[in-house]
């Protein structure tokens, strides 16, 4: 009973408590506004879910700005149509759509080798692509699914673009990693010895861990970044919460609460986007790493995600697992 309500029960309360957080500050504060960002002309961004809510409204404005922006996801006819819908608004940039199955590491190894193979360089990586308290299943290649998508996937498509990231960027424009994390960090536990979620499994435990491992990956690849003198950055980013499909998976009493709140509290895929658009296109930004930016500023992550023993753990543990 005891390790029932401790796998199961505490995380859900602690996620929710979490939530609560985030919409009394929502209540009280306006959302991010972005500054004036400067023109992007000539620079390449990869999108991660970017054929709608957040991804689509981050792909969009670097197109404005001018961006050549690859749109990876894994639904080609809403790809299709968010490539359009951006090209038909006159964007100065460029918009494609490129097919990425971020749950399995042979479609991110095709991914990355079909885009090295055209020769273009890579200034932006925005990793924001996730899914959230989806019943319990398994990416193929047996990964839990939050791990495997939200973080996972996004770890091996980093790690086989970063030559080409630091190849990209100068120490006067750096190139710029962008994780999508969250507010739901916070209650996350890493379970070292079970980042799958077999011993006893809780949707809610699952997602907050794999958010609580982008912060610590952030973190570590910043590090490394620095002690090498590339020019790359790397910055966690929290949108708050959203109105997005991401919460379709909600049980049945918290989705009809949600309803009637998200329409005074939550916040539209666009503003919950401005902190990841600023991050990967501010001048403010220029040669700064290692942060967690929530509503347009720097903020202090969770206790554990600067513990440099486990963002250690997690690097090696995660190189072992996608065959680094």
């Amino acid at each position: 009973m005891w390790l029932w309500m401790k796998s199961m029960l505490v995380p859900l309360i602690n996620l929710y408590l979490c939530g609560v957080k985030v919409l009394i500050y929502q209540l009280f504060n306006r959302s991010f506004t972005l500054p004036v960002l400067p023109k992007q002309n000539g620079r390449v961004a990869i999108v991660t879910g970017g054929t709608r809510g957040m991804g689509f409204e981050t792909a969009r404005h670097l197109a404005r700005l001018g961006m050549h922006v690859v749109i990876a996801g894994n639904e080609r006819e809403e790809g299709t149509a968010a490539v359009r819908k951006i090209h038909e608004e006159g964007s100065e940039g460029k918009a494609e759509f490129v097919f990425l199955d971020l749950t399995s590491l042979v479609s991110v190894r095709q991914f990355v080798q079909t885009f090295k193979d055209r020769g273009l360089p890579l200034h932006v990586l925005v990793n924001n692509a996730g899914t959230m308290l989806v019943p319990e299943k398994q990416t193929e290649d047996g990964f839990e699914f939050h791990f495997g998508l939200n973080y996972l996937g996004h770890f091996l498509l980093t790690n086989l673009l970063l030559d080409l990231l630091k190849r990209s960027g100068r120490h006067s424009c750096c190139s710029r990693i962008v994780n999508m994390s969250s507010a739901t960090h916070y209650a996350g536990v890493l379970a070292m010895d079970d980042l799958n979620r077999r011993i006893c499994y809780s949707s809610h435990g699952a997602y907050s861990q794999s958010k609580l491992a982008l912060v610590l990956f952030s973190y570590y690849l910043q590090e490394q970044l620095t002690a090498g003198g590339f020019p790359v950055t790397v910055n966690a980013v929290d949108p708050g919460m959203v109105d997005t499909a991401l919460y379709n998976n909600l049980w049945s009493l918290a989705q009809a609460l949600k309803k009637p709140v998200a329409k005074i509290l939550f916040r539209t895929p666009a503003e919950g986007a401005s902190t990841t658009i600023y991050a990967a296109a501010a001048c403010e930004m220029e040669g700064v790493g290692g942060c967690y930016l929530y509503n347009g500023q720097k903020t202090r992550s969770s206790e554990l995600s600067y513990n440099s023993e486990a963002q250690a753990k997690l690097w090696k543990k995660s190189c072992e697992l996608v065959g680094l």
